[in-house]
């Protein structure tokens, strides 16, 4: 977490009349400590392999002001729960590819869309304040070959529950 941040999470919480504390400080390290999305469970056992007394309320109550702050932003991957991306703070403006064979979660950037959206909602008549891209497909190496490396690799149990990948298109 770059010290920008660390800065922004202290001035919102000293705004709030909140303070610093030590199981906050546990949570927000474990949130930073990954690039890969997370639920609140998730969270709460990366939070508890650094500090075990970490509480369940504590990482729900702290993840609702983390959201609130706009160090995270919460996004629907399409799995019935609440997921948090960490990377929001170096990529605004990414995008999310959500393979449905092997839940592979790719992060994209494409400037042809930024230029479309702008596009449509001047048109429109509106000025977006958020925007979300979340596109479902099918693992083309999978319906080609019948095998998909990062789906081989997570039955295996070599990935983590929800890889994710990085491109810039």
């Amino acid at each position: 977490m770059t010290e920008t941040a660390r800065q922004q999470i202290e001035t919102f919480l000293s705004g709030k009349g909140l303070r610093r504390t030590k199981q906050r400080d546990v949570i927000v390290e474990a949130a930073f400590g990954t690039k890969e999305h997370f639920n609140a469970e998730e969270l709460h056992e990366m939070a508890r392999r650094i500090d075990r007394t970490i509480s369940r309320a504590t990482v729900y109550r702290t993840l609702a002001l983390l959201v609130e702050c706009g160090l995270l932003r919460e996004v629907d991957l399409g799995r019935d729960q609440t997921y948090y991306d960490p990377n929001f703070l170096d990529k605004p403006e990414h995008n999310h590819l959500i393979c449905l064979d092997c839940d592979r979660v790719v992060e994209f950037e494409d400037d042809h869309i930024a230029l479309m959206e702008d596009c449509i909602t001047r048109r429109l008549g509106f000025t977006p304040s958020s925007k979300t891209i979340r596109i479902a497909a099918n693992c083309d190496q999978l319906a080609r070959s019948g095998h998909c490396a990062y789906r081989d690799q997570k039955l295996a149990g070599t990935l983590p529950a929800h890889s994710h990948a990085h491109a810039h298109a």
